[in-house]
């Protein structure tokens, strides 16, 4: 009974001494886990470190973009351009020729100012210079070299203004033809014809051709006050008439009776 005893505390102990070691080998197991993670992590942020690095330097490779940006931004030309020719180049951009400057380049941005004087936009002969859209301005330098001034800041038209034509003085007696609304042309009777534009305040008298005479004196001789619909009529069919016309603009036209 005695031997059977001591058997069993043997066993016993051998058991407990196997079950302890087992504790141990799982702790330490545990702690290499622990100190594995550990490292992992550590490995990780370094990683993010170096993430962070590349950013900074992509950083630079902006402010590098942020230099183009400035150099294209680079000042151009700035100052007056008298008594020029503007043609078109491309949309919002133009070339001003001026005689002894040469040619120079332009763009025209939203708040460029485009004045015209019956080129452009607005009516010849007009006192003030009509406003004009950046549209007009290229349909009308589409078409033909615009006698214009131009003034620019860093190479952009601040201000565009069409230059009023210095037209001829005279009297004309000939055939007077239309050409185009407001415009007319006369010619002599050599065959030589002098356009001309009429204004508001363009005097027009009527003696059977442009309109039907009314007697408005002895014999009729002051004629009829005519409109610009019944001139404009009568010039498409042509008539003749003389007319006085300063700077390019008609003051008087009477037909010939």
């Amino acid at each position: 009974m005695n031997r059977h005893l001591r058997n069993a505390v043997v066993a016993a102990t051998a058991i407990t001494a196997g079950l302890l070691m087992t504790a141990c080998q799982n702790g330490s197991d545990a702690d290499s886990a622990g100190k594995s993670g550990r490292g992992a992590s550590a490995v990780a942020d370094k990683a993010s470190d170096s993430k962070g690095s590349k950013g900074s330097k992509g950083s630079k490779g902006t402010q590098g973009t942020e230099g183009t940006q400035d150099s294209r931004n680079s000042k151009g030309v700035s100052g007056s351009f008298t008594d020029g020719k503007v043609t078109y180049l491309a949309p919002g951009k133009y070339i001003v020729s001026v005689p002894g400057k040469g040619d120079q380049q332009f763009l025209v941005a939203d708040d460029t100012e485009v004045y015209g004087a019956g080129t452009i936009c607005g009516e010849a002969g007009a006192e003030a210079d009509a406003p004009c859209t950046l549209d007009q301005l290229e349909a009308a330098a589409k078409k033909d070299a615009v006698s214009a001034d131009v003034k620019m800041k860093n190479g952009i038209a601040t201000l565009v203004t069409e230059r009023r034509d210095k037209g001829v003085n005279g009297t004309w007696f000939g055939n007077v033809s239309y050409l185009a609304p407001g415009k007319y042309t006369v010619s002599d009777m050599k065959g030589v014809e002098q356009q001309f534009f009429i204004a508001e305040d363009t005097e027009i008298r009527g003696y059977d051709d442009i309109c039907d005479a009314v007697n408005t004196g002895a014999g009729g001789e002051g004629g009829t006050e005519c409109t610009e619909a019944e001139l404009e009529a009568a010039a498409k069919k042509s008539f003749s008439a003389e007319v006085v016309i300063s700077n390019g603009i008609a003051t008087s036209i009477r037909d010939d009776h």
